[in-house]
């Protein structure tokens, strides 16, 4: 068995971390976990340290952690095929079926499903689909992407653009052309804390519509947006928010592009954030729940309106020129089988609601009246706290303070994995979808500890 040391060397030496200080990293200045098992919504590491995942990886592992159900189908499916691909009409039983069960729980409307591996490329997919389709309809104007500021999309070229977070464009030359950001529906940050919420949510589509004019909606193809800000905060949409901003999409002919690569598959207490919030989209963008992140696999679902003029632009064109090698790898699909029958015989989805209101709720009761914590938000089975150096007037924390990250890292070293949310002192919470409720008072008995222990 190799050592700890050795391993952490070979770490240092070897392994391009993302989202990761590469200096530091490299140097060895910053601790280094090496991950080695888990069981529920528990992980442990190779020092022994066994550590409540609040964030279920990246708010992935929906099932929890060692589900045996999945790891055997897909050594079932290693053993009988392990890979073909699903260009030019080849498919496997684990793909076919999947892409059924999928369309079974999936929103009105929807008519295929394209398999790709994660959530940035199927956000790339998603683009160019909008191009195509707006090619074939003879509208090559028509291609531009509007996206929100604080949106998380991806990190490719075109995914990392539509990303409204200033981490994920500086030095990288993006956003590209055709994406263009709007306001965010981040009510605790409106611009005047007199606004309602019917008054914020006015704010916004005056916005959007300020945007539209500008860019010119014969220039505009789609519109992308998380039903629930992720990355950029774990923000709710205010009330009505998205009941107003799909008449503005309506009236100018503009698709939208619902990226539930968060939301899909039970987090809010909901199959999809779509049904949740009553969006009807024309693609939904699924990955990280499609799995519980047992294998990779994404997908974008694609609408009946969409999917009917993409079959007559193959009549027209021959082919449709698009494709990864492991599109709908038969792995993947396998453990995505899997997952969703677990998903529904544990009644996840209700749990998430359930216990998910519970941990909302606990969260408050602690934290709510706290001099620093400027709100506590959630929906499901996410959860929130942001902190704030003035609470009336919600004045942020110096940066260089870093009261986040210092606040995960008490969380840390008492055994809860949370997340420092980037621009913003915002510690989030995405625990797996089997969160129980003794499970959640640990979460919030920590972090009240860890808010005292940083700010008193």
């Amino acid at each position: 068995m190799l050592t700890n040391d050795v391993l952490a060397q070979w770490d240092r030496e070897n392994l391009f971390h993302p989202s990761t200080h590469l200096a530091q990293h490299a140097r060895g200045e910053s601790a280094a976990r090496i991950v080695t098992g888990g069981k529920g919504v528990f992980i442990e590491d190779r020092d022994g340290n066994r550590l409540l995942d609040a964030f279920a990886g990246l708010y992935c592992v929906n099932v929890g952690y060692g589900r045996p159900e999945i790891a055997e189908a897909i050594a079932a499916q290693a053993k009988e095929l392990a890979y073909y691909h699903a260009y030019a009409g080849h498919g496997t039983e684990a793909s076919i079926t999947l892409a059924k069960m999928v369309l079974e729980r999936a929103p009105e409307g929807m008519s295929k499903v394209y398999f790709g591996l994660g959530g940035s490329d199927a956000n790339e997919t998603n683009v160019k689909l909008v191009w195509y389709y707006n090619n074939i309809l003879g509208r090559p104007e028509k291609k531009k992407i509007i996206s929100r500021w604080r949106g998380y999309h991806g990190s490719g070229l075109v995914t990392g653009s539509l990303t409204g977070l200033k981490l994920f464009h500086d030095k990288f030359d993006l956003p590209v052309e055709r994406v263009v950001h709007t306001e965010a529906p981040y009510y605790y940050q409106r611009p005047d804390s007199a606004m309602s919420e019917a008054d914020f949510v006015a704010h916004c589509v005056d916005a959007l519509e300020s945007l539209i004019a500008k860019e010119g909606a014969d220039t505009i193809a789609a519109f992308i947006g998380e039903p629930v800000l992720g990355t950029g905060g774990i923000v709710p949409p205010p009330a009505g928010y998205w009941a107003a901003i799909k008449k503005v999409l309506k009236k100018h002919d503009i698709l939208l592009i619902v990226d539930e690569v968060v939301t899909g598959f039970g987090r809010l207490g909901s199959m999809f954030g779509s049904d949740h919030y009553d969006i009807a989209p024309d693609f939904i963008t699924i990955a990280k729940g499609l799995t519980s992140a047992y294998a990779p696999l994404s997908g974008s679902i694609v609408g009946d309106k969409v999917w009917k003029v993409l079959e007559q632009g193959t009549d027209e064109n021959g082919p449709i020129g698009h494709g990864w090698t492991y599109s709908a790898h038969p792995i993947g699909a396998a453990a995505g089988i899997a997952n969703l029958k677990l998903i529904d015989t544990l009644g996840l989805v209700t749990n998430a609601k359930d216990t998910g209101a519970y941990l909302n709720k606990a969260m408050k009761d602690a934290l709510g009246g706290h001099a620093n914590v400027g709100e506590v938000r959630g929906e499901g089975m996410l959860c929130a706290v942001e902190l704030t150096a003035d609470r009336d007037a919600r004045t942020p924390f110096d940066p260089a303070r870093k009261i986040g990250p210092a606040i995960a890292a008490a969380l840390l070293r008492r055994g809860v994995i949370a997340r420092a949310m980037p621009q913003g002192d915002i510690i989030g919470f995405a625990p797996p979808l089997c969160l129980t409720t003794s499970e959640a008072d640990q979460i919030v008995d920590t972090i009240a500890k860890a808010v005292g222990e940083v700010l008193g």
